[in-house]
């Protein structure tokens, strides 16, 4: 973690049972995560923080169904896609993104 100006964090994002490891990070103006295996074709993502409505904690899934831990965050954006993303101290991330008012 950094300061309130950028956040950083090794994630995993899940889109339904497929996954993928790398690094999350985000500026004021950008939400990146860019994946350690490209091939997989989850990300690499740019999302405009603008476009952010919701940021919570939510439970991490293994194989898409089974809950296996509290450490993750749901990002919800204006046109109602989400992105789940594993990874510590999610209340981190949940209280840098209410300190820039997305």
């Amino acid at each position: 973690m950094t300061d309130m100006a950028t956040i950083s964090s090794m994630a995993t994002v899940h889109c339904g049972v497929a996954r993928a490891d790398g690094r999350l990070w985000a500026t004021a103006g950008t939400l990146h995560f860019t994946p350690f295996n490209t091939l997989l074709g989850l990300g690499p993502y740019q999302i405009d923080i603008a476009d952010v409505i919701k940021v919570e904690p939510c439970l991490g899934k293994g194989a898409g169904l089974l809950p296996i831990t509290a450490q993750a965050i749901q990002i919800t954006l204006k046109s109602n896609q989400t992105f789940q993303f594993i990874l510590s101290e999610p209340e981190s991330w949940v209280r840098w993104f209410n300190s820039i008012d997305c």
